[in-house]
């Protein structure tokens, strides 16, 4: 049995640029989030693309394949540069993205950008999706702490986006993991995460009977930690293994 729930909010923001979506063949399952930017408020376009054709890759395809993975990214990716050409106002346009798909026996997911994918196994967080973006390269460089990157000057300077030419594919897959009960995963934008420490989602997910409890306690979290902070746009997906 898989259990779900999405939501999206644009925080301070005057508009919502993060789009989220779910999609169900049978026993088969697509969820998605995206957090766009770009001028003349194109952002909201771009996430909506990269979220509309990974759902309707899922629907042709039919299988939570790493084929389809892969060619819900690529055609996302297509779609947008194609929107910038025959739009001079949508040249500035780009998304993140990151996409999960729940097979019978398998689990894929991959990403670009700051939007995570968090993974938990009997309530503890087994990991996550790391950002391309400066600081997740200068942890990596060991020049700052993980828990420095929720408040660095550079936050928000991403390395790998949809929207930007590429000669080889930039977004990242993760090996297939096997469907079990007891798995939880936790779809987010940058807005979401960036309020809300891991430990305080290990808590929130304990206490919690459905993916709705689950993701509205970390909302509540996340609203009175932003409060007053300009607040960006937060989305989440969250989804069980029951």
């Amino acid at each position: 049995m898989i259990s779900y729930y999405l939501m999206t909010d644009k925080g301070d923001r005057g508009n919502n640029e993060d789009n989220v979506g779910m999609y169900r063949m049978g026993q088969e399952y697509c969820f998605t989030l995206a957090d766009g930017f770009g001028g003349h408020g194109k952002g909201e376009v771009a996430s909506q693309i990269a979220v509309e054709q990974a759902v309707k890759t899922f629907a042709q395809i039919g299988k939570a394949s790493g084929e389809c993975l892969a060619e819900a990214f690529q055609s996302g990716q297509n779609e947008i540069l194609e929107m910038q050409r025959r739009d001079r106002t949508a040249g500035d346009m780009k998304t993140t993205l990151v996409l999960l798909l729940v097979g019978e026996e398998l689990i894929r997911w991959g990403h670009i950008g700051d939007s995570r994918l968090y993974y938990f196994e009997n309530g503890r967080l087994v990991g996550r999706t790391m950002d391309h973006s400066v600081p997740q390269m200068l942890v990596a460089a060991v020049e700052i702490k993980e828990k420095q990157i929720r408040r660095h000057p550079d936050r928000n300077r991403l390395r790998r986006v949809m929207g930007v030419d590429w000669e080889e594919p930039r977004y990242q897959m993760a090996e297939p993991i096997k469907s079990t009960s007891g798995q939880a995963f936790l779809l987010c934008s940058d807005g979401f995460w960036e309020w809300i420490e891991e430990k305080k989602m290990t808590a929130c997910l304990k206490k919690a009977s459905t993916p709705q409890m689950w993701l509205e306690s970390m909302a509540e979290i996340v609203r009175r930690q932003g409060r007053g902070q300009n607040m960006d746009n937060y989305s989440a997906v969250g989804v069980w293994i029951n």
